[in-house]
């Protein structure tokens, strides 16, 4: 044991796996509790700011039929046949 420098008393002595280990106490539980309902708010805050933009990715019915009428190609013209 040593002994500490402001009283002649001794303190433990902790190897190096013990000294390293924290304690779970309840600051340690009130900060996980708010990492985690700050990370769920932020994710859920982007996720509405950006809701509208994924919701309209997907074209709808009336889209697709304007978008296919505009790749509509004329039928080609009928062709004669000329005897030789």
């Amino acid at each position: 044991m040593r002994l500490s420098r402001d009283t002649d008393q001794p303190s433990p002595t902790l190897n190096a796996t013990r000294a390293r280990q924290g304690r779970w106490g309840r600051h340690i539980f009130w900060v996980l509790v708010f990492g985690t309902v700050l990370a769920a708010l932020g994710l859920f805050a982007a996720w509405g700011w950006r809701a509208p933009d994924l919701a309209a990715s997907e074209p709808t019915r009336q889209e697709k039929k304007v978008e296919a009428e505009t790749f509509d190609t004329p039928a080609p013209p009928s062709v004669t046949r000329q005897a030789p």
